[in-house]
């Protein structure tokens, strides 16, 4: 696949404060240097509304780890832990899913969790973590505003992805927030 026509771009954030978990993600699709979509909802529940989970990366291979994750969540009854090195297991032996290009978050109550297709199923050591091409500017802002402020886990997770949105052309203002 070109960079020409490689879906580029995304953020996502998660956080974790007084027992709330908080997801946002941006609405921006790019392809190329072309804003195709800006209100795309890259947030979903899975597991009967329990696990959140964010996407970055190429649409269709999101939609299609979504599935798979979900299947895994079943299969090993809501365990999130589980699910998620079983999916990383998966996707890194797998053939056909080892060309997905995507990254996954995924949250319950007790954890938040980066799955990705090299195997990785990383829990970051301070309750927040950011993906996509703006999760870095993200994740910056979330670490500070959790270490500065009294804001709670939605208005951490808002004010971050609106800092991504100011500083990377990928992300935009366009917020679906979900929390558990």
């Amino acid at each position: 696949m070109s960079d020409q026509t490689r879906m580029c771009g995304t953020t996502v954030i998660a956080v974790k404060r007084d027992g709330r978990i908080v997801m946002a993600g941006d609405g921006q699709v790019t392809l190329g240097e072309t804003v195709m979509k800006h209100n795309a909802k890259k947030i979903r529940k899975l597991y009967s509304d329990k696990v959140l989970c964010g996407f970055a990366g190429s649409a269709g291979d999101s939609f299609a780890l979504l599935a798979r994750f979900d299947a895994k969540l079943e299969e090993f009854r809501g365990n999130l832990p589980r699910a998620a090195v079983e999916l990383a297991k998966e996707w890194r032996t797998d053939k056909s899913l080892r060309r997905l290009e995507a990254l996954i978050v995924a949250a319950d109550k007790d954890n938040i969790l980066l799955v990705s297709g090299s195997g990785d199923v990383v829990e970051p050591d301070d309750d927040v973590i950011g993906i996509g091409s703006g999760g870095p500017y993200a994740l910056s802002a979330a670490k500070a505003l959790m270490s500065h402020t009294n804001l709670n886990a939605r208005e951490i997770a808002e004010a971050s992805i609106k800092i991504a949105a100011s500083l990377c052309i990928y992300t935009n203002e366009n917020i679906t927030i979900d929390e558990l």
